[in-house]
């Protein structure tokens, strides 16, 4: 039987030793033969048919654990324990569950980012509408799910981030939603740009695209030099995007240019892709009713 992922995040993190990287293939690997998950249960899939199910709850368990910053990814793909994880495995707990994580100062920060309390856990549960938990519990998936992705995005290579955001911008209609009106630019020459993007069908102008797969704050320092870099394009338009978050400064700085700047950070990003269904899969629809008052009006 494939175990819960809250049931996993324990043994995963026993699966490290002190200063050891693990690959998330390795990860996987390990968890299969710690549960003793048999060949046809590997092979079962999630309700979309995307993605194994056993594979969807270890990445799951490795979120979390990121989330409480109980390991974290010093490269792609790859797993180290914290300070943290190091303490905790020294007086493991029974299991790690999602009330468990909230004990790390950092964990609700991490799950959610936009300090929206409504989405916790609420001891006056029993007060909110059926109507009122729906909207909570999809606020909570958004979020969740919002995480996942950039923790899969900052796996990946500088390039596929490029590739990544063209693909976006496609998907949100600019460039006549034709992927042939995107173009990654070549690193000989990019001159401070990563990709440009027609803004219409006829391409009568061009943004010009900027994509950094960091971890700390982008700094005024790093807008300034993309703006200098559109400078010498006389380009007009430009949206940096990272995995990360901006700086104070960096904010009020694209406010007063003779260009327009969009920044876009690591939660919108991952926002963006979601509502244009980039990069993710439908996993279930719901249908709500209400009633028909009309049909039952007696004539």
């Amino acid at each position: 039987m494939i175990p819960d992922f809250q049931s996993i995040m324990l043994p995963l993190l026993k699966a490290f030793k002190e200063g050891e990287e693990i690959t998330s293939k390795e990860l996987r690997e390990k968890m299969v033969i710690h549960f003793k998950i048999s060949e046809k249960e590997q092979k079962e899939k999630i309700p979309s048919g995307k993605q194994y199910l056993y594979y969807n709850r270890v990445a799951w368990a490795i979120s979390y654990l990121k989330m409480a910053e109980l390991i974290f990814s010093p490269s792609r793909a790859t797993y180290k324990l914290t300070e943290d994880g190091l303490k905790l495995l020294k007086d493991p707990p029974e299991k790690i569950t999602i009330a468990f994580l909230k004990k790390f100062e950092n964990f609700s920060k991490n799950r959610n980012p936009e300090k929206d309390h409504s989405i916790e856990e609420d001891n006056h549960i029993s007060e909110k509408t059926p109507d009122e938990l729906i909207e909570i519990g999809y606020k909570q998936i958004k979020n969740d799910l919002s995480m996942q992705l950039l923790n899969q995005i900052k796996d990946c290579s500088p390039y596929f981030l490029e590739k990544l955001v063209i693909d976006l911008l496609i998907k949100m209609g600019y460039g006549g939603s034709e992927i042939e009106n995107g173009q990654i630019t070549s690193k000989s020459a990019d001159e401070g740009i990563d990709g440009i993007i027609k803004e219409d069908k006829l391409g009568l102008d061009k943004i010009y695209i900027q994509a950094k797969r960091w971890e700390p704050n982008v700094g005024r320092p790093e807008i300034q030099k993309f703006v200098g870099a559109l400078h010498g394009k006389r380009a007009k338009k430009g949206i940096f995007i990272t995995t990360s978050t901006f700086s104070k400064e960096a904010y009020e700085y694209a406010k007063n240019l003779d260009v327009a700047v969009i920044l876009i950070d690591g939660k919108d990003l991952a926002y963006h892709m979601i509502e244009n269904e980039l990069g993710v899969s439908l996993k279930q629809t719901y249908k709500l009713y209400n009633i028909d008052t009309d049909y039952f009006i007696e004539e």
